[in-house]
C-alpha cells in the first residue's frame, strides 16, 4: 500500500505506518454510535446551583487559586471562514442574502467600523464596502476570529484575543500572574504577537497583573490521511499522500502539554463586553470551586483505598451521587480506584435556546458503568435521535479541568480518550472527491474517559460569534 516515499512522509508527520493503517481501517468500518441511555437533565446529571452554593464555591476557588497554577486554554486556530461566508458569496457571486442588508444597514455599529473607514470613501459602493471587510482592507476573510475587532469602548476597541486577556485577569489569575495559552495556526502567529505586543502592557497596568502568554500549533502527528471514495489512499497530483488536520479533537495533545493545577477551556469567539461579564466571572469561579471540592474528596478516597482503609460503600455513594458514574452491581475496590483516579472536568451547560452545539447525555460503557458525556448529533444513531431532540441543555464549551492525580503527578490525557469515536466527512482537493477523518472532538471523545460533572450556567455566559452579524447582538454592543 505504501512506497518508500510514503514511509518517509508518514515518519515526517510523526506517525507510524500502523497508525495510518488504523486510520484507513476506520474509513472502511466507520465509527460506532454511542450507546446513549438518555439526555442529562436538571437533577439527573445536571447540577443546578443555588446562590449559597455559588458563593461558597466561588470563595473556595478565590482562596485556593492563590497557591494553584491556573491556565486559561483558548482554541483559536480556526479561520473565520464561516463568520464571513455570506460576505464572500456577495463579493464573489453577487448573491445577496438578508444578512448583507443587516450588515450594510448597521455598518457603523460594528466595532471594526473606524478601521474599515480607512479603506473606503463616501462614494464606495456596497460591493466595495463588503470587499474591504473580507479582502483587501481589513482582510478578515483570511484571519482567525481572534484578530477580528469585536467590541467598542471609549478608551479603544478590542479584538477577541484582547477580551481573553481581560477575562483572564478576572478569574484565571494566581496572585498577580495570569497564564493564557492559545492554539493558533502557524501563519497567524505573528498577527497574534503584534496585537499582544501593542495591548498587553496596558492591560497589565489596568489589572495589576503580569501575563504569561504562550502559543502552540496543532501537531502534525495528529493529522489523518485522506482516502478516495473507495477507501484507498488519496494521492496528490505529485503522487504524495494527503494528510489533513483532524479537527479540534487533535488539541488534546496541546492540552496535554500544559502543566497546571486548573485549566479553563473556552472558545475564542465566546466573549462579551465589560458591562456584561459579571455572570461569566462568577460562574467560572464557581465551576472551579466545584471541581476543587470534588477533587479533594476523590483524592481522600483514593488515599484511603491505597491504605486499605476505605469505606467502600461511602466511596461508591460518592462516585454515583457526586461524580455521576453509575456503577454495575459487581464493583470492587480496584474498579473504584480506576474510576476515581481520572482527570476531572466540570462543564457548564446552558438551557436549550435553539443555539447549535452538542448536548450532555448519559452513555453506557462496556464495563457496565454509565457516565456523562458531551455528544454531537453525528455520534448518535438515527434510532436514538429522539433523545437529542428531547435534550434540555447544550454544550457551550465552558470547561474547568483538573489534570493532576492524587499524588500530584500529571495525567497523560492521551490515555483517557475514546479512539472508537470520530467523524468521517466528504471533502475535495484539486476538484477531486475525498473522504476525511476527524479525531474524537476535544470535549467529546477526546475526554470520554474523564470524570464529567455538569453544572447549569445562565445563557448570559454564552456569547458566541458564528456569523459577523452576531456582533450586533446586545452582548457585543
Amino acid at each position: 500500500m505504501f512506497n518508500e516515499k510514503d514511509l518517509i512522509q508518514i515518519a515526517n508527520h510523526g506517525l507510524s505506518v500502523e497508525q495510518v493503517e488504523q486510520q484507513i481501517e476506520n474509513f472502511k468500518k466507520g465509527f460506532p454510535f454511542l450507546n446513549v441511555v438518555r439526555a442529562a437533565a436538571a437533577d439527573d446529571g445536571v447540577r443546578v446551583l443555588d446562590e449559597e452554593v455559588i458563593k461558597h464555591a466561588e470563595a473556595c476557588y478565590d482562596v485556593a487559586s492563590k497557591s494553584l497554577d491556573v491556565v486559561k486554554f483558548v482554541p483559536a486556530s480556526g479561520a473565520a471562514t464561516r463568520m464571513f461566508k455570506e460576505l464572500f458569496e456577495f463579493v464573489n457571486e453577487g448573491k445577496r442574502g438578508k444578512g448583507i442588508d443587516v450588515l450594510l444597514d448597521n455598518i457603523e455599529k460594528f466595532a471594526f467600523w473606524p478601521e474599515l473607514e480607512q479603506y473606503i470613501t463616501p462614494d464606495s459602493s456596497e460591493e466595495e464596502i463588503v470587499e474591504a471587510i473580507v479582502k483587501a482592507g481589513l482582510c478578515y476573510g483570511s484571519k482567525p476570529k481572534g484578530l477580528v475587532t469585536f467590541h467598542a469602548y471609549e478608551d479603544g476597541n478590542r479584538k477577541a484575543v484582547e477580551e481573553h486577556l481581560v477575562e483572564g485577569a478576572q478569574y484565571a489569575r494566581s496572585g498577580d500572574k495570569v497564564r493564557i495559552h492559545f492554539t493558533v495556526s502557524p501563519e497567524h502567529m505573528g498577527g497574534f504577537w503584534d496585537v499582544l505586543g501593542a495591548t498587553q502592557p496596558r492591560y497589565e497596568e489596568e489589572f495589576g497583573v503580569k501575563y504569561d502568554v504562550s502559543f502552540s500549533i496543532q501537531k502534525p502527528s495528529t493529522d489523518t490521511v485522506a482516502v478516495n471514495p473507495d477507501n484507498t489512499p488519496f494521492r496528490t497530483d505529485e503522487g504524495e499522500l494527503l494528510f489533513r488536520p483532524a479537527g479540534h479533537g487533535a488539541l488534546i495533545a496541546n492540552l496535554n502539554d500544559i502543566d497546571a493545577d486548573i485549566i479553563f477551556v473556552k472558545n475564542i469567539d465566546n466573549v462579551t463586553t465589560d458591562a456584561r461579564r459579571g455572570d461569566t466571572v462568577t460562574y467560572k469561579k464557581a465551576l472551579a470551586g466545584v471541581l476543587l471540592e470534588l477533587q479533594a474528596k476523590a483524592f481522600g478516597y483514593l488515599r484511603a483505598l491505597e491504605a486499605g482503609e476505605a469505606d467502600l460503600e461511602a466511596a461508591k455513594q460518592f462516585v454515583e451521587k457526586e461524580l455521576c458514574v453509575k456503577l454495575p452491581t459487581e464493583c470492587d475496590a480496584e474498579m473504584l480506584k480506576g474510576i476515581l483516579n481520572r482527570p476531572i472536568r466540570v462543564c457548564g451547560v446552558v438551557r436549550n435556546q435553539g443555539e447549535p452545539g452538542g448536548g450532555p447525555f448519559w452513555v453506557a460503557a462496556e464495563d457496565g458503568t454509565e457516565s456523562l458525556q458531551i455528544a454531537e448529533s453525528s455520534q448518535i444513531s438515527p434510532e436514538d435521535m429522539h433523545l437529542m431532540q428531547s435534550a434540555t441543555h447544550f454544550n457551550p464549551v465552558d470547561l474547568v479541568c483538573g489534570v493532576k492525580d492524587y499524588k500530584g503527578g500529571k495525567f497523560d490525557l492521551t490515555q483517557y480518550t475514546d479512539p472508537a469515536t470520530g467523524f468521517i466527512s466528504s471533502k475535495s482537493s484539486g476538484g477531486r472527491e475525498l473522504r476525511a477523518q476527524e479525531l474524537p472532538g476535544l470535549w467529546n471523545g477526546a475526554m470520554a474517559k474523564w470524570n464529567t460533572i455538569l453544572v447549569e450556567v445562565p445563557i448570559t455566559t454564552f456569547s458566541p460569534v458564528k456569523v459577523v452579524q452576531d456582533l450586533l447582538r446586545p452582548e457585543h454592543q
